[in-house]
């Protein structure tokens, strides 16, 4: 595998995502030894050409010798190209270029609720785009929805299968229901929260998924299935304190969450 040399490439020291994939290029051989930093430690006079923020939005790649700059999904197709070159005329390709420059930029402006940062202390942070913030309450929302909507029949017996669309009206209220809460109690927090929540309903939907798929293997009676999910709930509640006492917040919100999910619950069985 070829490397991309004289190349550094500068991430966000506070986005765990950011050091675990830059870390990955240099461990692989994608990128030399030398050729990540992030760019809060890295003094502007090294990269002069260097948008400190849009760096923070996109992360920079900078050629160290003629000291040009490209930014996000360009800087990781520029890794990719060197390291697979018949791949290159794919990368250079402006429909998947477009295509994934959005996609790229999804992930971006959301990766601070999807992994959230221990602290956010430099000056430096990444900027709020509402539009990619609603897009990804409403992937994560049909996704988890979807999910648990085929994991609910493993359930019969012991919790009614109820309508195709219920589990989409919870996912939807739920949003509405912690929305209105932290509104009221944090309401600069509100989106920040609300990505960080459904992020919880979006992982708590995947882990069902091994359940699908021993579902899918071996014939299981309902209560295992409903022991299954009580674990995921609480991995997914241990997880909500966590991340509300990242964002400094308090415990409303969590006790909020819970008795959204208790009156669900409650709700459902008594329109069985």
């Amino acid at each position: 595998m070829n490397t991309l040399k004289n190349y550094l490439i500068l991430y966000d020291a506070e986005c765990p995502m950011c050091s675990i994939y830059t870390k990955a290029f240099v461990n692989t051989g994608l990128l030399e030894l030398n050729g990540r930093a992030s760019y809060q430690e890295t003094p502007e006079t090294a990269c002069p050409l260097v948008d400190r923020q849009r760096a923070v939005n996109e992360i920079a790649l900078v050629n160290q010798t003629t000291g040009e700059v490209s930014y996000g999904i360009q800087s990781l197709f520029k890794v990719f190209a060197v390291a697979v070159p018949f791949l290159k005329p794919v990368f250079e390709y402006k429909p998947f270029l477009w295509l994934m420059s959005k996609v790229y930029a999804f992930i971006s402006y959301n990766r601070r609720v999807i992994i959230p940062a221990a602290s956010e202390q430099y000056a430096y942070q990444p900027t709020f785009k509402l539009n990619y913030r609603v897009a990804y309450l409403l992937f994560t929302c049909v996704l988890t929805a979807y999910i648990l909507t085929a994991y609910v029949h493993f359930m019969y017996g012991l919790l009614p299968v109820g309508t195709s669309y219920r589990e989409y009206v919870v996912c939807g209220g739920q949003i509405f229901f912690q929305g209105v809460i932290v509104s009221i109690i944090a309401k600069t927090k509100k989106w920040a929260y609300l990505g960080n929540v459904m992020t919880i309903s979006f992982a708590g939907a995947l882990l069902l998924l091994p359940g699908l798929v021993i579902a899918a293997c071996v014939s299981l009676p309902p209560l295992f299935y409903v022991c299954y999910f009580m674990g995921v709930a609480g991995l997914m509640f241990l997880e909500h304190i966590r991340r509300t006492k990242l964002l400094q917040l308090g415990w409303t919100l969590t006790i909020s969450w819970a008795c959204y999910r208790l009156l669900v619950l409650l709700l459902i069985f008594l329109n069985r």
